[in-house]
């Protein structure tokens, strides 16, 4: 970027006085508040028990799919046994504990369940040295527990082979940042002049462009939106991700990113995206609560069955959704026993009702619930 080409939204002589179009956002600002009032009010009928395996539910989905935006793909077993441990939700055997995984998760929890306290510059602190507690993002050492200090250069967004890169964005230097994220915690903590669910928005939007780490700033970015989302719900409790939803529109979320960093303050386009994909995170629910449903009915029905951890185990995995077919080969390897162990734990299920084999027979025998 040329000294003095002002050709990103940081730079203008406005920032960073956002404005948007209030009456085009209106309908969709109102559909989404209606959608999670219908959500909330439709948990709070079912229990404690099930809301937590609910929540417990999304926020795997949540951890694993804000990783998977940036690239990174963690162990669901090890997310979901993490969240568990920290929520007290008995899933029967859990996953070794992992540093990395417990992170991000005790950023993720943090945001959403600790929504009331205040957002300081130590609380992100905190969240960025969860989220890489070897002061390593990968292969490359970070500053962690600080903003960063573009000693190496400017902090650019690129992509392409190095040589041939494209800058997408180039943010803030960081002799800048302690004002820039003043301003930004004044607005988030104190100001209240804006409907919750835009502030949610627009609050992911103003942090990933001041962009103040090394690394882990779209994580970050997008637990933000979420402890603004929990205190418009004012809910600890999450029934849907947001996370997830975005990154099922990757290529439109980044898009459009760029799109308005590149453009002015007036950033309605962004916010009409933003309640879209919120609606259809909401919208999406359903699913999680249907998946939820079916679960609670299918262990209602085998209530005092007596069954071994590698069992629970393969059960839970099926109920949680199971990509691809649970073959025998699979079960072993997720089960961590031997081939004829497996064969011997899926015929027992089978003798007992719980599971039931495919029809295909042969090699592409696969081994699937009995839910009715």
């Amino acid at each position: 970027m040329k000294s003095g080409n002002k050709i990103y939204v940081w730079q203008r002589s406005d920032w960073p006085h956002w404005r948007f179009d209030a009456s085009t956002l209106a309908t969709p600002l109102a559909d989404v508040h209606r959608a999670q009032g219908r959500l909330l009010g439709r948990m709070e009928s079912l229990g404690y028990a099930l809301r937590d395996q609910a929540t417990l539910q999304v926020l795997t989905e949540d951890v694993l799919k804000t990783s998977e935006i940036e690239g990174e793909r963690l162990s669901p077993d090890a997310v979901r046994s993490s969240i568990a441990r920290r929520l007290g939700v008995d899933i029967g055997a859990l996953a070794p504990a992992d540093r990395h995984v417990d992170g991000v998760v005790e950023m993720v929890l943090d945001a959403t369940t600790q929504f009331a306290k205040p957002l300081t510059q130590e609380r992100l602190f905190g969240w960025h040295a969860a989220l890489f507690p070897t002061g390593y993002s990968r292969l490359s050492p970070i500053r962690t527990g600080s903003w960063r200090d573009d000693a190496a250069g400017p902090m650019q967004v690129v992509s392409g082979p190095i040589g041939r890169q494209k800058v997408h964005y180039e943010a803030p230097p960081a002799h800048l940042l302690s004002t820039e994220m003043l301003n930004f915690l004044l607005w988030f903590n104190v100001l209240q002049d804006t409907d919750p669910v835009l502030k949610a928005g627009l609050a992911h939007l103003w942090f990933v462009t001041i962009h103040p780490f090394d690394d882990g700033n779209g994580r970050i970015a997008r637990a933000v939106g979420d402890m603004a989302l929990a205190r418009s719900e004012q809910s600890p409790q999450r029934f849907y991700s947001l996370s997830a939803q975005i990154q099922r529109e990757r290529k439109d979320y980044y898009d459009l990113l760029e799109r308005t960093q590149k453009g002015t303050l007036d950033v309605t386009d962004w916010l009409s995206w933003f309640l879209s994909c919120l609606q259809r995170a909401i919208d999406g629910a359903e699913v999680t609560l249907s998946a939820v449903m079916v679960k609670a009915d299918f262990w209602r029905r085998w209530a005092g069955t007596p069954l071994n951890a590698r069992q629970l185990k393969l059960i839970n995995r099926l109920l949680d959704g199971f990509d691809g077919k649970l073959t025998s080969s699979k079960w072993a390897a997720i089960a961590k026993c031997s081939p004829d162990t497996a064969l011997r734990d899926a015929n027992d299920l089978i003798a007992r009702g719980l599971m039931r084999k495919s029809e295909s027979g042969g090699r592409s025998t696969h081994y699937e619930l009995a839910t009715e």
